[in-house]
């Protein structure tokens, strides 16, 4: 197997992705492919570990060079025709020559998407390809469809964001009738706006003979309970919903040692217990569960957070394997074929 990594993506690019796929190497069994420009990559290398070649860090890694970078700022549908040798545009041409396995990213999410779209291509029968984030909840993690793609959605789109949900969790976490909520701002049917209203109706209509558990519209406190595997929405509010998950983590974090560190009784009092918080503060963190799959496309793609630090890498390339090795593209064009 090998593991496309845009080396250039990210705001902590390139030190963060070269870092992350050193500690990923002796992780996984994939080859692992940074993508960027060879010069840079190379002196970090030597700067990081001291080494000329990086084959000397992991016999896994290698490097391909290309030799320019689509910047956050970048107009996605342009950069992506115009910047033939970026790292994101040549990671997507080695894919779909089939020259990689997956191919991950932190960089520009428009760009991912146009280029996911452009280049790898579409499944036949959707309409919208979505990212599935993983966000923490009760004992496990919920699968967030979709957390940042598509800003602008029909009701059409988030029955297929619940199908691929569905798919997705029956083939990687091994749950056979997966739970699937629409988030929305109340549970009665009447409530939300024309979107959430219409396509309250259609999952609906057409779950049961889809093979879809919806379970009716959810409010987002609701989203965490161990009875939901999966939240359906538009990308907008999707994304804000994220992003708002992400800080309450933070939060939660800082507020906690704070509270420790109050003065000596309180540190000392906390010392027994500090491998539940530990655990406690892991179950939090948003970097353990890695970045979001690209479903809806012919290829394997997964967009690792833009602010993704060397652990946040790590994580996204153990969870790329994983996305190969659960064969969920394949399985999820097998089925939506079938319909």
């Amino acid at each position: 197997m090998k593991i496309l990594l845009d080396a250039m993506g990210g705001d902590n690019a390139p030190d963060a992705n070269i870092k992350g796929a050193v500690n990923a190497a002796s992780k996984v069994d994939a080859n692992i492919v940074l993508i960027g420009k060879e010069d840079v990559i190379k002196a970090r290398i030597e700067q990081l570990y001291g080494k000329d070649r990086i084959e000397d860090v992991a016999q896994n890694l290698s490097i391909y060079n290309a030799t320019e970078t689509i910047e956050m700022e970048d107009v996605p549908t342009m950069a992506i025709k115009h910047k033939k040798d970026s790292s994101m545009v040549v990671g997507f041409n080695l894919l779909k020559r089939g020259e990689g396995d997956v191919f991950v990213s932190a960089g520009n999410s428009g760009a991912l998407l146009t280029g996911a779209t452009l280049l790898v291509g579409r499944i036949k029968g959707i309409d919208r390809p979505a990212l599935a984030g993983i966000i923490p909840a009760y004992k496990k993690g919920l699968v967030l469809m979709d957390s940042g793609a598509n800003t602008n959605c029909k009701p059409i789109n988030l029955l297929q964001f619940a199908q691929m949900a569905n798919i997705y969790i029956r083939n990687t976490f091994g749950i056979e009738n997966p739970k699937i909520g629409l988030l929305n701002i109340g549970t009665e049917e009447n409530k939300g706006n024309d979107l959430t209203k219409e396509s309250y109706k259609l999952l609906k209509e057409k779950s049961p003979e889809l093979g879809i558990n919806f379970i009716g519209n959810i409010e987002g406190r609701d989203a965490f309970t161990d009875g939901i595997d999966a939240v359906v929405t538009d990308g907008f509010t999707g994304n804000i919903f994220l992003k708002a998950i992400e800080g309450i983590g933070r939060l939660v974090k800082i507020s906690l040692k704070e509270s420790i560190k109050t003065n000596i009784f309180t540190l000392l009092g906390s010392i027994p217990c500090l491998p539940s918080l530990k655990k406690f503060a892991k179950r939090l963190d948003y970097k353990e569960h890695g970045g979001a799959l690209f479903l809806g496309v012919k290829k394997p793609v997964v967009k690792a957070h833009g602010s993704s630090d060397e652990r946040l890498f790590e994580n996204t390339i153990k969870q790329a394997e994983k996305f190969v090795k659960n064969q969920t593209v394949e399985k999820i064009i097998k089925e939506i074929e079938k319909i």
